[in-house]
């Protein structure tokens, strides 16, 4: 495998100095004999959900268009006629598809982007993040790799060591697990413990949180793990939008960069832009502005708030909702500024209780904006047990927005 990827650097550099100084070689590709997949494909199947909450499963979706979602949910009702949306600039992607987008662009941009993981290549990835990106750049820069975690995150880091970009996928962020030695004593510390001779451009990107009856170890969070490794960047995407724009920045970003994709999330839709554009790693993003009590939140949770946010909306409250998508580090400018406009700080968070990110965030909150505060912090997590298989049970581990309004309630007492 290291030898795989020598020959990847080997012939970039050649190709590179042929063409231009700027190490690039335009629309030339590294292409190979395609490989052949030995994993079990099995039948796609995909669940839209639509504005109006319900579900659509469809078994077979080649050659359909899911049907259309409002990602960014408001407190008020959106004008979503056929002839409004229609006339829009920009272009409607399922999250999965925005995320392969911003993969696909950085490749053509960049001939040191790679990708390795499990079923990446012909098969497209377990969540189809990947798919037809193998045909097009060739079985070099799509790698395909053994079930082994450890090692090829291990050959991902080595990789950017030499100058290449990769982007390493875990079918599940659970697995990761298995990496989490490379992650954390490799990836986020080279660039320190090597002087700075080093720098480790990569991302590792999967699914994550908790789906629909997947049982405890396919409903992890680690971002609580991975919080605590110094040199790493932790960012977790909720709209198509800021999924491709994180991806970009992500992936042109010098630092290891982690990046959480929610397995409930791959099949929201929106309209993105059809120009370029990257998202600020460091950068909250203002989901609704408001007046009564910040809500900080990520990833799926932020649609729990904004279910809960109608709710209050009706009963008289102003929430402010953001998004904080940077969980390492956190952007307190526009977190300091929410509070001291509200006065109260209510976080909702899928992640544990123990040692969470609402944690951290409280923490970071009390220490630098307690005199602005006119309650104590208050955090909404899943609670502390393994994450049950029985579907009611498993709505019971997780916030629900009947328990942010209570909780909103409560603060602005």
């Amino acid at each position: 495998m290291a030898a795989t990827f020598h020959g990847v650097g080997a012939t970039v550099a050649a190709l590179s100095s042929s063409s231009s100084p700027s190490n690039s070689f335009g629309s030339k590709k590294l292409l190979s004999s395609p490989s052949r997949s030995f994993s079990v494909r099995k039948r796609a199947s995909f669940t839209v959900v639509r504005s109006d909450g319900s579900v659509n499963f469809d078994l077979n979706s080649k050659g359909r268009r899911a049907q259309q979602l409002i990602a960014n949910a408001v407190a008020t009702k959106a004008d979503s006629s056929p002839a409004s949306s229609s006339s829009k600039p920009g272009h409607e992607l399922l999250l999965f598809e925005a995320l392969r987008e911003g993969l696909e662009e950085e490749m053509e941009r960049d001939p040191c982007v790679c990708v390795m993981g499990e079923d990446v290549g012909h098969y497209g990835g377990s969540y189809k993040v990947t798919k037809g990106l193998a045909t097009k750049f060739g079985d070099l820069r799509v790698l395909d790799t053994p079930i082994a975690e450890n090692s090829f995150t291990g050959m991902g880091i080595g990789a950017a060591m030499t100058g290449l970009r990769p982007v390493v996928e875990g079918m599940n962020m659970g697995f990761l697990l298995l990496a989490f030695n490379q992650i954390s004593n490799n990836c986020g510390m080279l660039h320190y413990t090597s002087g700075g001779q080093f720098t480790i451009p990569i991302v590792i990107r999967g699914p994550g949180g908790v789906g629909r009856q997947l049982g405890a170890e396919h409903s992890q969070r680690l971002e609580s793990y991975f919080q605590s490794i110094p040199g790493i960047q932790m960012v977790a995407c909720s709209t198509p939008y800021n999924a491709k724009g994180l991806m970009k920045a992500a992936i042109r970003s010098e630092n290891p960069v982690i990046l959480f994709e929610h397995v409930l999330l791959y099949n929201l839709k929106e309209r993105i832009p059809d120009e370029d554009y990257i998202c600020n790693l460091e950068e909250a993003e203002m989901v609704r502005p408001g007046e009564h009590v910040t809500i900080l939140t990520y990833s799926r949770m932020r649609y729990h708030v904004m279910q809960a946010a109608k709710t209050l909306v009706n009963k008289g409250y102003d929430p402010e909702v953001i998004d904080i998508r940077s969980l390492k580090p956190f952007d307190l400018y526009t977190i300091g500024n929410s509070v001291k406009k509200t006065h109260r700080v209510l976080i909702v968070e899928e992640c544990m209780r123990t040692g969470g990110i609402g944690a951290s965030l409280t923490a970071a909150i009390t220490e630098n904006f307690n005199d602005y505060l006119d309650a104590p912090v208050m955090c909404l997590s899943s609670q502390d047990v393994p994450t049950p298989y029985a579907g009611t049970l498993e709505e019971w581990t997780v916030v629900q927005p009947a328990q942010i309004v209570t909780a909103v309630e409560q603060l602005c007492q």
